[in-house]
């Protein structure tokens, strides 16, 4: 009767008004004369509205330094209706979606975004049996072998391609995963840019520890993830998870989740998987060249992602544990929490902290923004800043220097229930992506 009474040009501006209120609720026209049928038709077709939790999901905060955007994000995530529990680690700052530093348990549902796009981001560290004095004597050497074994920035790849068994993992998993597997052998090795780094330090342990004595040692720290392939991953499946939930506000959107009973789900899980191993690979092979090049051997070492999702049990049940920029902090278990280019960095062993959902920090966390960064700083100042420090910059943008993080004493502080400090790292030669590349973080 409707499309009739437009069709004939009677009754236009009344009809039309009654039709877009019928569009946005047709439940309300299903008893009426002349819309009922109409209303029955469209009402399948349009999604449904957004169904949040009866109240949100209960989440705890450390630190008192936190953007009041990042704790706005967070209270979001604790309103979807497969959020089970939450928490914001203290060097949380602003991210897409969940904020960085977020922990999120979910009943049976995935959120690419929230594990992030750097999917398996990752710190490794290994003990070397170099004398701590070539930190000063053989600084060149230690320099060249960053240099030649590993390569970073936008599209970075070694001059010498790397090998590894992760190439012969099943990477035809997923269509997606099909087609980054070339991308992934060509990066494979290499560091990217944004906060991505590989550096030697002094690892100084107080007492025994790693199955190493008491005493100080030379180490190799790097930061990176899953690279170009992890990226291509995450907006796929970040797309996906989108047009799954147009239902979605506006300031939620970020936060599509796919179930982990459908396809997308599976194969998104399938690929995430496959990235940490791939990333694991990547700090493999990074050390390993490294290690080679200055026939040294590796006495002890320790690494995590921060970057991922797990199934575990939590108050009783399983559910999927997102750490997007948090560390596994499961009780006994270690970790890296690195601090900037100028600031120490820790080796920490979990206290299983429940609240935490096992979690602890990632790093030290922003403090400004990338361009912010540009417009405060200029290298003259940081240059002083860092020698004064001990330490050399082979390579880094404005937007990584030290003034752009938290203090990481402060951070430590704040969660001194979530962890125990094992060893403390402090960097000497420091390798990142040259200026002026994107960040992938």
């Amino acid at each position: 009767m409707a499309l009739r009474v437009l069709a004939a040009g009677k009754g236009t501006p009344e009809v039309r008004g009654r039709i877009l209120a019928l569009a946005a609720d047709p439940a309300a026209f299903r008893d009426d004369p002349e819309l009922g049928e109409l209303a029955e038709a469209v009402a399948p077709l349009r999604p449904a509205g957004f169904q949040e939790r009866d109240a949100p999901a209960p989440w705890r905060r450390w630190g008192d330094d936190i953007a009041p955007a990042a704790l706005g994000q967070m209270r979001d995530a604790a309103r979807l209706p497969v959020s089970v529990r939450g928490a914001l680690m203290p060097d949380a700052h602003p991210g897409y979606g969940l904020p960085i530093g977020g922990v999120l348990a979910t009943e049976e549902a995935v959120i690419p975004y929230a594990v992030g796009v750097d999917i398996a981001c990752r710190m490794r560290l290994s003990v070397l049996d170099v004398p701590v004095s070539e930190l000063k004597g053989g600084a060149q050497r230690l320099a060249n072998a960053i240099e030649r074994e590993t390569a970073f920035g936008m599209g970075a790849r070694l001059a010498r391609p790397a090998d590894h068994e992760v190439l012969d993992a099943d990477w035809g998993a997923t269509p997606v995963t099909r087609g980054v597997r070339q991308r992934a052998a060509e990066q494979l090795g290499s560091s990217g840019s944004g906060n991505h780094f590989v550096e030697f330090g002094t690892l100084t342990l107080e007492r025994p520890e790693m199955g190493l004595a008491a005493g100080t040692y030379v180490a190799l720290l790097s930061h990176s993830g899953s690279r170009g392939a992890g990226a291509r991953i995450a907006d796929h499946y970040t797309r996906l998870a989108a047009e799954a939930h147009p239902e979605l506000p506006k300031g939620l959107r970020h936060l599509a989740w796919l179930g982990l009973d459908s396809e997308a789900g599976a194969e998104y899980w399938a690929a995430m998987e496959l990235m940490g191993e791939y990333a694991a690979a990547n700090h493999a092979v990074i050390h390993r060249r490294v290690a080679k090049a200055l026939r040294a051997k590796t006495l002890a070492g320790v690494e995590n992602h921060h970057n991922f999702a797990w199934r575990e049990e939590h108050d009783g049940r399983e559910v999927i544990v997102h750490r997007k920029g948090a560390t596994p902090a499961g009780e006994g278990v270690l970790g890296v929490i690195p601090g900037s280019m100028a600031t120490p960095g820790y080796v920490v062993r979990g206290r299983g902290d429940a609240a935490s959902l096992r979690s602890a920090a990632h790093g030290a966390g922003r403090v400004m923004s990338r361009k912010q960064a540009h417009r405060t700083f200029a290298w003259g100042d940081v240059r002083r800043e860092v020698e004064a420090a001990g330490v050399t910059v082979l390579s880094a943008g404005l937007d990584e220097v030290p003034g752009v993080y938290k203090d990481i004493e402060a951070v430590m502080a704040a969660q001194a229930d979530l962890v125990d400090v094992v060893a403390r790292f402090d960097p000497r030669i420091v390798k990142m992506a040259p200026p002026g590349e994107r960040p992938e973080d």
